[in-house]
């Protein structure tokens, strides 16, 4: 039992580890500046383990709400940006 439960919890911490924020950058770095942005802001959301259409929404809100950006470019910057914390979060991009 406590070789599986050390088992367990070795592949629980990996998981991070694993996930390919190199290529996540990568990613982002291809996208429009709105889309950089909201990636920029919603990362650290993702890696705590938020899942990311909320952390994508907690980040366009403020940009939204102050008159930075419309509704509709921070929906399609999300949606663009979505993918690339996609890639930060799993194991194998």
């Amino acid at each position: 039992m406590k070789a599986w439960t050390l088992a367990a919890a070795l592949i629980l911490t990996a998981g991070p580890a694993l996930a390919d924020r190199a290529g996540a950058e990568r990613c982002a770095a291809g996208l429009q500046p709105l889309g950089q942005q909201l990636f920029t802001r919603a990362l650290p959301g993702v890696l705590g383990g938020a899942a990311i259409p909320d952390a994508l929404r907690s980040a366009a809100v403020s940009m939204v709400m102050s008159g930075a950006v419309s509704r509709d470019a921070a929906r399609q910057a999300a949606e663009s940006a979505g993918p690339c914390l996609a890639m930060a979060r799993a194991p194998g991009g």
